[in-house]
């Protein structure tokens, strides 16, 4: 089969998550073609990026988000595009109005498949819009005073802007009009440029877009899944959806410390609430990464028949365990400087601690993210408050060269935050061999299970006496370390989870055959089962 992966990375390497996640698959899963469709931030230079190794003969296509309109709407067309952004508007806003959601954003991208949406989406029109759209009586976000007040101007214009960027893959030279071809330039950098396998720079010619493919699979949510469901209304084409970390979730929590007032902040959480989903109600599978993430994705409006559980396989599972435990009794702690998590919870339950094992260690690995830096600062001002004679109890040691220096610096590994970290990082934690102790959130009760030792959020006595009682007994650290290693095994190894998507893919083809009127790519190598029999059938 061709299968389209669309990411929301501009370029993504077999070095980061989302990207080595693509390259596991598509090792495990030789006998499909695929192609990587990624939406971008930015201008890129290709070479630079090593692609996922096991892609020939598959090209990267890429959108830029700042190459120039290739079109300028006008007439009946903008009229419609103008019509369509005001009903998605409405949807957004007004009560009642949300079933409008998808067909409005169908019908935007319709109008605009002939280029210049993005023009017209940061037109004085749309923010005129989106100002009329907040007038409307009883619309979110135009209640109260104060930071929370009705819309100003300047709200206006931040959120059209704003959605004009979430709106952009509409505009991709990837689903084009029927009897058109998305154009491409030689060394340009316009859209739907394609990138060959390990090439250095971009070339010129023509190809079917998301027109020829047999299946879309969409690396996560958000942006991402727009052109499978695109993919789908124009051509027929079956989406699936993978979600390791749930990207409506993600941007709620992101939201929180947003610098935008709270209209602006209800707009764009509306839209991706209404995003997620219209793509989940679309797509023929859904892959969570874990059941904690399945239970977001039912909340959300999916249909639990279409619901697969995958575990994100990592090859970590094939490596060696740790080595020895340190000399000292050590608390290896990783994550972000943030409140979310859990460090002022870890030095205090380390400080109760020290009251019995008056020789333990705390390692913390990690940095402050952008606005978080006051507060990693007064976590090193807590640690030497609580600590005045011993300045080696805490040692800061800044962002881990990878999570392998972290486990083995480690006598027990330790997760305080109250959101969770990635089902991933637990694993990877667990393959190491060495016993955790974790918050009780997220999906921590489904990955660690009966293996590690779980307490509740925000509660440092329970944490200190946690840590305290694997640092005093090496046979419990031992048999919880080598089971845990056992689990992790068994749940995130690749080999099950290219196993997975190889029965999902036939599944979902089989129940879902392509349109008999979609054409066949002149000159396209023909894969086994590429077309259903239906196909055939119908085209008789």
């Amino acid at each position: 089969m061709r299968i389209a992966l669309l990411t929301e990375s501009a370029f993504p390497s077999a070095r980061s998550a989302e990207g080595g996640w693509c390259d596991r698959l598509t090792q495990g899963l030789p006998e499909h073609e695929f192609e990587l469709f990624a939406l971008g931030t930015g201008r890129r230079a290709v070479g630079d990026v090593p692609l996922p190794a096991e892609l020939p003969p598959a090209r990267l296509s890429a959108l830029w988000h700042s190459a120039p309109a290739p079109a300028v709407l006008r007439g009946l067309g903008r009229r419609r595009a103008l019509a369509a952004y005001r009903a998605l508007l409405r949807s957004l806003v007004e009560p009642g109005e949300e079933s409008g959601f998808g067909p409005a954003l169908y019908a935007l991208a319709a109008a605009g498949r002939g280029g210049g949406l993005p023009a017209v989406l940061r037109s004085g029109a749309a923010l005129r819009a989106v100002e009329e759209a907040w007038q409307a009586p009883g619309a979110f976000g135009a209640a109260g005073t104060g930071a929370a007040g009705e819309p100003l101007v300047r709200d206006a214009l931040v959120a059209t802007d704003l959605l004009e960027r979430c709106l952009r893959p509409l505009s991709a030279p990837w689903y084009p009009a029927p009897g058109r071809a998305p154009g491409r330039r030689a060394d340009t950098g316009v859209p739907g440029t394609a990138v060959p396998r390990g090439g250095a720079g971009l070339h010129g010619g023509t190809g079917p877009g998301l027109a020829e493919v047999d299946l879309c699979h969409a690396v996560g949510g958000g942006p991402a899944v727009l052109p499978g469901l695109l993919a789908k209304h124009f051509y027929g084409i079956p989406l699936i959806i993978t979600e390791h970390s749930l990207h409506l979730r993600e941007r709620a929590r992101g939201y929180r410390d947003a610098p935008y007032r709270w209209p602006v902040r209800a707009l764009l959480l509306a839209f991706f609430r209404l995003l997620a989903r219209e793509g989940y109600q679309q797509a023929g599978l859904i892959t969570p990464g874990s059941g904690y993430d399945r239970r977001w994705q039912l909340h959300c409006g999916a249909d639990p028949d279409t619901i697969r559980v995958v575990y994100e396989g990592t090859e970590q599972a094939d490596r060696p365990a740790a080595g020895a435990e340190p000399e000292a009794p050590t608390l290896a702690w990783s994550g972000p400087l943030e409140p979310r998590a859990g460090l002022e919870d870890m030095l205090q339950a380390f400080a109760l601690l020290r009251a019995e094992v008056p020789e333990a260690l705390l390692r913390v690995h990690g940095e402050a993210r952008s606005g978080a830096e006051p507060y990693a600062e007064h976590c090193r001002a807590l640690a030497g408050t609580l600590f005045p004679a011993d300045e080696d109890a805490v040692l800061f040691e800044g962002r881990p060269e990878g999570q392998r220096t972290v486990h083995e610096g480690g006598t027990v590994l330790v997760f305080s935050g109250v959101d969770g970290p990635a089902p991933r990082l637990l694993a990877e934690a667990m393959l190491s061999g060495r016993p955790l102790v974790a918050t009780d959130v997220g999906a921590a009760r489904e990955v660690v299970g009966p293996t590690g030792l779980l307490v509740p959020a925000g509660d440092p006595r329970a944490l200190a006496a946690a840590c305290a009682a694997l640092l005093r007994d090496q046979e419990r650290r031992v048999r919880l370390g080598s089971a845990g290693r056992l689990r992790a095994q068994e749940l995130y190894a690749v080999e099950p989870a290219a196993t997975a998507f190889r029965e999902l893919y036939l599944e979902l083809v089989s129940h879902c055959p392509g349109p008999a009127s979609r054409p066949v790519a002149s000159g396209a190598t023909r894969q086994p089962f590429s077309r259903p029999a239906e196909l055939w059938a119908g085209a008789g």
